[in-house]
């Protein structure tokens, strides 16, 4: 079974999670709203994905109980299925899988503690994202 297929999100802490944002847009032309911004990429057979970037207010509980400054969250084709292979080899899993409509997220922690957040897109995922940067 495939498990991950890319990366669906980079989520990071910041000291003013706003004042971040917006030197990122100037210096390296990174938009984004308040959900971060998103970039699309193209995998295999021109499969279209995103990913999401985004910045978090430094007292962010989101990415508890680690206490690292970032998350990464990385797109899988099965979820249902996945999880209960991840518990019997022994990994750690952080609360209830959550179905919205805008996929199904799960979360991990790896041997370091970090959090990790699992997410299948829905099939029909472009009509919730909006594209703020392509990559090339």
């Amino acid at each position: 079974m495939k498990r991950v297929t890319g990366i669906g999100g980079i989520f990071f802490k910041c000291e003013d999670a706003e004042v971040s944002k917006k030197w990122y847009k100037d210096h390296l032309g990174i938009e984004a709203d308040q959900y971060g911004g998103c970039f699309r990429w193209y995998g295999k057979y021109g499969k279209a994905g995103h990913t999401v970037w985004s910045t978090f207010k430094k007292e962010t509980t989101y990415f508890d109980p680690s206490q690292s400054p970032y998350m990464v969250n990385y797109r899988v084709d099965n979820l249902v299925a996945l999880l209960p292979i991840l518990i019997a080899e022994g990994v750690q899993v952080v609360g209830d899988m959550d179905d919205q409509v805008y996929g199904k997220f799960a979360w991990i922690l790896d041997p370091d503690g970090n959090k990790i957040e699992l997410w299948e897109p829905p099939a029909d995922f472009d009509q919730y994202t909006t594209v703020v940067q392509e990559s090339e």
